[in-house]
């Protein structure tokens, strides 16, 4: 039996040499969690993590991409802004050295058997069967034309109070793929197993079936913090495919994504309290045709949908080469479409400095602020507000002052 080869990485870190087959090159260059580059020795390369955090296997090659954020607690807490809040404190305690996947399947087997420990959710389901005997109501329509007017089978619809809801169907599928991950700890596989069997009436999830929807109620609270988690796990990037002899599986999260999430949950919530309309991804278009999309990340809105402020989060500096500062030009754009006369860039600490730009001839006041992500959730969201009252709440004597500068020509 081979013995597995392990490539531990860190997000955004420096490169490490290994020996790669063709097959395993051609399969990391397909996948966007590393970049393999070849070196001068034959069959060595160079393989560096960008910005995606996870695990795969590559035939008995695993490669595992770590989070710079080393205290995994702080990033289950920014997972949990993950296109809706879900919790506001560390549901269960992480050691520093816990990798991140087998991590994610400890908080959400606890969350989970918590939420089942006093049985299943049921609810009502919309049932259309065909039944040697009447339930539900007749479908007229459907008996005469496909069943011929016969007596029986009847064509029937009729509300089924069962397990297999939607809460349940994303609870089973969030346990199938935490199954999957290698390393879970015994009482973590232990719980998971025990959901699959609670769940074994329960649906099974559909290869490329979008996920099932939910919404919050009463009836759903105990729940929530599973279902929001199991959301989470699912929007993970999950792939299961073959590169010549190799069978490649893994998962994969997004740090600019979580990043964006977080800045546009947690900044909109804070703005909200302060009394502002707030909007994510907010459609106009950059020409008068309407051809060119753009999409701010968080805006505040007033009467009419006029935008009265806008945010644009930013994992890292955008840097392509031949526009050194594309992240400036998009929220110039952006401000000059809805005629505002500054914007802000927010970026995760130690990937742009803390600065204002001023345009020369429109004074445009483009500030980019950061977030520090090291710091213990309380200390982030208390720096959060205080970036709220900042962008809120501009000091507009300093910022003319500054205008003014920016227009007056040398002497």
């Amino acid at each position: 039996m081979t013995t597995p080869r392990r490539l531990l990485l860190t997000e955004g870190g420096t490169a490490q040499r290994t020996t790669l087959t063709a097959d395993e090159f051609q399969a990391i260059s397909g996948l966007g969690l590393a970049t393999a580059t070849p070196t001068l020795v034959s069959g060595v390369y160079e393989v560096a993590a960008g910005s995606k955090i996870g695990a795969v296997s590559v035939g008995d090659l695993q490669i595992l991409v770590r989070p710079k954020i080393t205290d995994l607690n702080r990033l289950i807490f920014l997972l949990g802004y993950s296109r809706r809040p879900v919790w506001r404190d560390d549901p269960v305690e992480l050691a520093r050295d816990d990798e991140l996947f087998p991590a994610l399947a400890e908080v959400f087997s606890r969350l989970a058997t918590r939420a089942t420990d006093v049985g299943l959710l049921q609810g009502y389901r919309t049932v259309t069967d065909t039944l040697p005997v009447l339930r539900g109501r007749v479908l007229a329509t459907e008996q005469m034309t496909r069943r011929f007017g016969l007596p029986v089978p009847l064509a029937v619809e009729y509300d089924d109070f069962t397990v297999d809801i939607a809460e349940n169907r994303l609870l089973l599928a969030a346990t199938l793929r935490l199954l999957g991950v290698a390393d879970l700890s015994l009482d973590a596989r232990r719980r998971l197993l025990r959901l699959r069997r609670l769940l074994s009436d329960v649906s099974a999830p559909v290869r490329g079936a979008p996920l099932d929807e939910w919404h919050a109620s009463r009836l759903n609270t105990r729940y929530h913090d599973a279902l929001r988690l199991a959301e989470v796990v699912l929007g993970a990037q999950s792939f299961e495919q073959r590169a010549g002899d190799l069978t490649v599986t893994g998962f994969m999260f997004d740090m600019w994504r979580i990043f964006e999430d977080f800045v546009c949950t947690a900044l909109g919530e804070t703005l909200g309290d302060r009394g502002h309309r707030t909007a994510t991804q907010f459609t106009s278009h950059l020409d008068v045709d309407r051809r060119v999309t753009m999409k701010p990340d968080l805006v505040w809105l007033g009467e009419g949908n006029r935008v009265l402020g806008l945010v644009d989060a930013k994992y890292k500096a955008e840097r392509p080469e031949g526009f050194p500062n594309a992240d400036l030009y998009q929220v110039l754009a952006y401000c000059t479409v809805f005629g505002l006369s500054e914007g802000h860039l927010i970026y995760a600490k130690g990937n742009e400095p803390t600065r204002t730009h001023i345009v020369s001839g429109s004074g445009v006041a483009i500030h980019c602020h950061t977030l520090d992500l090291a710091l213990p959730p309380t200390d982030l969201l208390i720096q959060v507000d205080q970036l709220a009252s900042t962008i809120s709440e501009p000091h507009v004597s300093g910022l003319a002052r500054a205008r003014a500068a920016a227009r007056t020509p040398p002497s």
